[in-house]
């Protein structure tokens, strides 16, 4: 490939009266830099084959002297327009060589192990006042709910859609919510640990994301949503406290709604935490601090999907064996406990 530059000093052969012109081609580009090229993909290739683990201190200390100037090149050519297959091959050696030098050092499983064993718990742990903020909302929703329902039942429908309320409503009889709800036989392994943990976990995973979500708008529908879920939660509380099945209906929630619960609170504490980086930024513009605080609240997110993941099981598939309600409170206390100490405990130790 030739490339002729009006600009240049050295005049074309044979062309009399032409203006000065510059012939670069791209092997007269390769000469002297694609003997570096091809040690950079030799050790490129040997990374991806056995690790850094697999390079020596000075390969270690070539790299990313090598990938450095394989950019430089890259954008040399890019100035020049030189051929397009040499501009695809330094594009596709330079993004290799940037994730072997600047890449995450963990494979995937690291990844999650570090997560869960650190990370997790670290930002639960950093985040007690949004934390406290958003179990008050549920409590003011739970308390709220409660009260309208218990005096007059007809707040039941209102703030409880038909299809979320599996049945249950003003009509409901203590007999009939013995049977089918507190009390009902265990439909299966299938229906229970598949269909319908399924259903549980992706309903209560897309509450809990939009929960979270929704707090970059100041943390205000964030909040609603919260109290929202425990105006629910209050007014079927209600309903069962109508019945005299106050402790029996208690204790059939509390075996999975400690897991799910505290899961809804982590997914709202995170969309507060990203409404506080946005309403005080500090000394940074709002949009880089919310880069910058944005990982821990996305832990927040990512967690409570998997303890939503874990009440979907408890709920769908171990609730209804259990049929005694002492035994249940004792998993909801045991569960509880397990929960806090993870969260107090877990990570404290510094990575070596």
């Amino acid at each position: 490939m030739t490339v002729r530059r009006a600009s240049d000093t050295a005049e074309m052969p044979g062309a009399s009266g032409a203006k000065p012109a510059l012939v670069l081609r791209s092997t007269e580009f390769r000469r002297g830099r694609e003997q570096g090229w091809r040690e950079l993909e030799d050790l490129v290739a040997k990374a991806d084959r056995g690790g850094l683990g697999a390079l020596s201190t000075e390969e270690l200390m070539r790299l990313p002297l090598l990938h450095r100037s394989t950019l430089s090149a890259l954008s040399v050519a890019r100035a020049i327009a030189l051929d397009r297959h040499l501009l695809l091959y330094l594009e596709n050696l330079g993004l290799r060589a940037f994730l072997v030098v600047y890449g995450p050092r963990q494979s995937m499983l690291e990844g999650c192990r570090d997560f869960f064993a650190r990370g997790f718990p670290a930002a639960v742990r950093a985040a007690g006042v949004p934390i406290l903020i958003a179990f008050l909302a549920i409590v003011v929703g739970t308390v709220a709910g409660f009260a309208l329902a218990a005096s007059d039942e007809s707040w039941l429908a209102a703030m409880v859609p038909a299809e979320l309320g599996g049945g249950r409503g003003i009509n409901s009889t203590r007999e009939q919510l013995l049977r089918d709800e507190i009390f009902a036989p265990w439909p299966g392994f299938t229906r229970s640990f598949i269909t319908f943990a399924n259903f549980l976990f992706r309903h209560n995973a897309l509450i809990g994301i939009m929960t979270f979500g929704l707090g970059i708008a100041a943390g205000v529908p964030t909040l609603m949503l919260l109290t929202y879920q425990g105006m629910v939660f209050g007014a079927f509380i209600g309903l069962h406290y109508n019945r005299g099945l106050l402790v029996d209906f208690l204790g059939w929630v509390s075996i999975h709604g400690v897991t799910e619960f505290g899961a809804i609170i982590l997914c709202g504490a995170g969309g507060l935490v990203i409404a506080q980086n946005i309403l005080f930024p500090g000394r940074y513009a709002r949009v880089d601090n919310l880069a910058i605080h944005g990982r821990s609240a996305a832990q927040f997110a990512v967690g409570a999907v998997f303890m939503f993941f874990v009440a979907g099981l408890i709920e769908g598939g171990l609730r209804q064996l259990v049929a005694d309600t002492a035994a249940r409170f004792a998993i909801a206390a045991l569960t509880g406990a397990a929960w806090l100490s993870y969260f107090l405990l877990a990570g404290r130790r510094e990575r070596p």
